[in-house]
């Protein structure tokens, strides 16, 4: 058993680009890509939330606007019992 050898991982990687292609594995990569940058971003800006001390203000809601126009339904939604 133990660990496989550099043979067994380049026949998993040809069969992996056979099954998906180059394309494919191409876009994987770059979604994949942009979510670690994406997170970095995230932790770099919770860092500069910690040191000033003071948390950032959260967003702001957008409160609903009722208008009165007569095709507008407004329903409350209830629970099953």
């Amino acid at each position: 058993m133990g660990s496989f050898s550099i043979w067994h991982w380049l026949i998993v990687l040809l069969v992996v680009v056979m099954i998906f292609g180059t394309k494919k594995l191409k876009n994987i990569g770059t979604d994949l890509g942009e979510a670690v940058k994406g997170f970095k971003e995230g932790v770099k800006g919770a860092d500069n939330v910690a040191q000033d001390g003071t948390p950032a203000a959260p967003p702001q809601q957008v409160a609903s606007q009722r208008s009165n126009d007569a095709n507008t339904v407004d329903v409350e939604a209830k629970t099953k019992s």
